[in-house]
């Protein structure tokens, strides 16, 4: 069998780890699935699954929480068991996902020293992500120092966006120091956005709006294949509801919290991070399947106002865009819930979105009734394919096994830090603070 090259995809989130391997085989057009598969429960009783490129089931594993494996152990069997079950396919390089990438990186990087020392300096932005994006990628360089790593960042697709949908309203200390919008699931935006046009390219001067709807859930406008606003700013709390998230609401909620719930601000970050959104609003379940099956007032209710958010965000999106030629959905949810998109899509009649109930069922591509002004379609999400074509790419630029990494820039000074440095000169303008009307 000949050898082929292949790219390590990982995705490292706070309880489970998701890997995936493509074959870069030079006789077909496109990267190859050859397995994929994750490590679930990490903390308490972690399962591996993992399933070859025709999904089936072809390892299962379970490690009990007394046996006290820790995340390092964990990435070691997955990267052993890979290396043994792969038939005639060479790692030549790892993709990572990156939830972050700050105010400067608007492309993958080659991970290096420097690339991670700049990433954990980006760890305030996103605490529950950040972290265990970061782990595997000094773990394998520890490993295999020879192995090329690649970040690929959520954020990245979005840096291009216009000054005005990236800037707050707050004074330019802050916002100069990185206190913007930056927006997430850029992977997936930039997938989608790429297939959509490469299916049907009379959209190329389209205005679209795409909703990643999962769990995490976004809206996003696109044209000319850009990014041109979207629904998640400063993190990914920001935006619709989400499974556990909450979404926007008004900041003085928190302060709220803090004053008369005597709430810490930890507890804050808890609620608002775990405890809200469908599951907040149902006290049910953050799975929109149970939520969609179930009787109870409350489930609906959950359902309902989800629903509204979507639309109400694809109305905003459009108004960013002067309008709205073609709406899609991706996502866990966006992908497999009808019902959902039936509920979105008739809060947009009046921009001129109706669904084709056949098509909409049947899950087809396109999901727009003939007459409707704006087409709608689904089309599924690919992450990690998206990781794979940017880490083997940015090697193949380079013409080399190991290429450079260029020299990160300097610091900027993280956020916290610049707070605290201004709350110790009162004359700066924190200290306008209690000029603000009650």
């Amino acid at each position: 069998m000949a050898k082929h090259s292949a790219c390590l995809v990982l995705n490292a989130g706070s309880s489970s780890l998701k890997f995936s391997v493509f074959r870069d085989d030079p006789t077909r057009a496109r990267l190859q699935p050859v397995l994929s598969g994750q490590v679930s429960g990490i903390g308490g009783t972690a399962r591996l699954e993992a399933k070859d490129a025709e999904r089936r089931v072809i390892a299962e594993r379970y490690w009990s929480a007394d046996q006290s494996l820790s995340r390092q152990d964990l990435l070691d069997h997955v990267l052993a068991w890979i290396s043994t079950t792969l038939d005639g396919d060479h790692i030549v390089a790892v993709g990572h996902r990156v939830v972050h990438g700050g105010p400067d990186i608007a492309e993958p990087r080659v991970v290096s020293p420097a690339l991670l020392e700049e990433l954990q300096q980006l760890v305030p932005l996103a605490p529950l992500h950040q972290p265990h994006n970061i782990a595997p990628m000094r773990l394998i360089a520890e490993r295999f120092p020879d192995l090329p790593q690649v970040a690929c960042f959520d954020t990245a697709f979005h840096r291009g966006q216009p000054w005005v949908t990236r800037t707050y309203a707050l004074p330019k200390e802050l916002t100069a120091d990185g206190v913007c919008s930056y927006g997430f699931h850029g992977l997936s935006y930039e997938y989608v956005s790429r297939t959509l046009l490469a299916a049907r390219p009379e959209l190329a001067r389209s205005r679209i709006v795409i909703c990643h709807l999962g769990n995490g859930s976004s809206v996003c406008a696109v044209q000319n294949g850009r990014s041109v606003d979207t629904s998640m700013g400063f993190t990914a709390l920001d935006g619709v509801p989400m499974g556990t998230r909450s979404g926007a609401l008004d900041p003085s909620v928190i302060f709220y919290l803090v004053r008369e719930y005597g709430m810490t601000l930890e507890d804050v970050e808890t609620l608002l991070y775990t405890r809200s959104g469908l599951l907040g609003v149902s006290g049910l379940s953050n799975d929109m399947k149970v939520l969609l099956e179930s009787t109870d007032a409350d489930a609906h209710q959950a359902v309902e106002l989800f629903c509204f958010r979507v639309a109400k965000e694809v109305a905003a999106q459009s108004a960013s865009i002067g309008g709205l030629d073609a709406l899609v959905f991706t996502g866990g949810i966006g992908e497999n819930a009808p019902r959902v998109r039936e509920l979105i899509a008739e809060r947009l009649a009046w921009l001129g979105v109706e669904l084709d109930a056949h098509a909409n069922a049947a899950r087809h591509d396109e999901i727009g009734a003939e007459r409707a002004r704006v087409r709608s379609f689904v089309v599924p999400t690919n992450e990690e394919l998206m990781i794979a074509q940017h880490t083997l790419a940015l090697l193949r630029e380079a013409r080399s096994p190991l290429p450079a990494a260029r020299p990160a820039p300097p610091p900027r000074r993280p956020v916290a830090a610049l707070l605290r440095q201004a709350a110790r000169r009162p004359r700066t303008f924190l200290a306008l603070k209690g000029t603000a009307p009650r």
